[in-house]
């Protein structure tokens, strides 16, 4: 009876921890998981990965858990285990290994200076697609006894759903990487835009495989002058990713000479975009920065896009609020106004997607007032600092990518 009752209660246990292993996607995450939930299902006080490297000779990474805070403070400055004595016969001979006592048997090196005293081992080799991937190390039951074949049957099991998790967790990797590459082949390289101080940021939505219809542009003219551009395709897939990539290049051919005024240049747009077809809401924003007599003369105009943010160089923050205009693929027949502002010199202009200050569960306000907030507080960085501090503290859910774009008219 104590052995059924002990078979169902570890039974359930497995279960819930194939359910748990498998929510998570985030590779370091899973590993981590996977050893606590070995650790708990068996009582071990010491558990570990460890990740072999590509010649599958040595571990690459070692995550273990279970150590007090004096327990790593006296690992302090040690090497982590590389694979050797009892690791390095489980790497060579992939069979579940149990061990009663570490320092009796034959392969043992011992434990480096520190190291805490380990008596008991249960290690089983982790697999993904047939191939061993690391090895998950157990150690000294709380209980006092040594680890028995119960034990080892409930972490192969394990094992073989760790091998699942992790897999999806490499693949997770691989299609967010893939599709961030992607994204960021269709954005531009900013050119030479001096005297202004430039800088562009994307960064990806959390969710993996979804590519993001954001995007910037910026061109510097021949009477010194410079257009800026930023926008928003409504979707995540590969439809709103080729929308973007002609939106661009057309607002881009549309603003090149120069003569055209933002406000035009989103009309000829949304024209353009009516009769060549396609359903995909996009906003935008067009700003162009010419020499004023007191320092820069910022015209623009939006299309249902977050306002501009601009930091004059005493570091105060606010928005350029103006008619946001309707999105484009909206209403064609609409007039556009353009709107106009004089900025001081040393002035920063910040234009930016709301993926970058949009929670569902806040106002968009409140994203607004903290973004500007981020703003003052980093506002004497250079330009490419203050857009990675804007993209690593934003104040958004991370639901959505996001892209920013600041320019820096010349000082006084």
């Amino acid at each position: 009876m104590h052995d059924l009752a002990r078979a169902q209660r570890t039974f359930q246990g497995l279960l819930g921890a194939v359910v748990s292993i498998s929510s998570e996607l985030e590779l370091p995450t899973v590993l981590r998981r996977i050893v606590r939930t070995a650790m708990d299902l068996v009582g071990a006080r010491y558990g570990a990965m460890g990740v072999l490297d590509d010649s599958g000779e040595h571990l690459a990474e070692f995550v273990p858990l279970g150590l007090t805070a004096q327990e790593l403070a006296g690992l302090s400055g040690v090497e982590l285990p590389r694979g050797r004595g009892l690791l390095g016969h489980l790497i060579h001979h992939p069979q579940p290994l149990r061990v009663d006592r570490i320092s009796a048997h034959p392969v043992s090196a011992g434990f480096p200076p520190g190291h805490p005293p380990m008596r008991s081992l249960l290690g089983v080799a982790v697999s993904v697609r047939g191939q061993v991937y690391g090895n998950l190390y157990l150690s000294d039951r709380k209980d006092g006894k040594p680890f028995d074949r119960h034990d080892e049957g409930v972490i192969l099991a394990l094992a073989g759903t760790a091998g699942v998790a992790i897999e999806n967790a490499r693949l997770y990797d691989q299609v967010r990487n893939s599709s961030e590459r992607f994204q960021r082949l269709l954005l531009p390289e900013l050119l030479d835009l001096r005297p202004f101080e430039a800088g562009a940021i994307y960064r990806p939505a959390r969710t993996p495989g979804q590519l993001g219809g954001d995007w910037y542009d910026a061109v510097k003219l021949s009477d010194d002058s410079c257009i800026a551009v930023i926008g928003d395709v409504v979707g995540h897939d590969l439809e709103a990713a080729a929308a973007m990539s002609q939106t661009r290049n057309m607002l881009r051919a549309l603003t090149f000479d120069g003569r055209t005024p933002p406000s035009a240049a989103l009309t000829q747009l949304d024209r353009i975009m009516d009769k060549t077809g396609g359903q995909l809401l996009t906003t935008a924003c067009v700003a162009r920065l010419d020499p004023a007599d007191r320092g820069w003369r910022l015209r623009w105009s939006s299309a249902g896009h977050p306002p501009p943010l601009v930091v004059p160089p005493d570091g105060a923050a606010y928005y350029l609020e103006a008619e946001p205009g309707l999105p484009l693929r909206v209403d064609t027949t609409r007039p556009r106004p353009d709107h106009c502002r004089v900025l001081p010199p040393g002035s920063t202009v910040i234009l930016y997607t709301d993926g970058l200050i949009e929670r569902h569960d806040r106002p968009l306000t409140e994203g607004m007032h903290a973004l500007a907030a981020l703003a003052r507080h980093h506002a004497r960085e250079p330009v490419d600092q203050l857009c990675r501090s804007l993209a690593d503290r934003h104040p958004s859910d991370g639901h959505d990518d996001m892209a920013a774009l600041i320019l820096r008219t010349p000082g006084p």
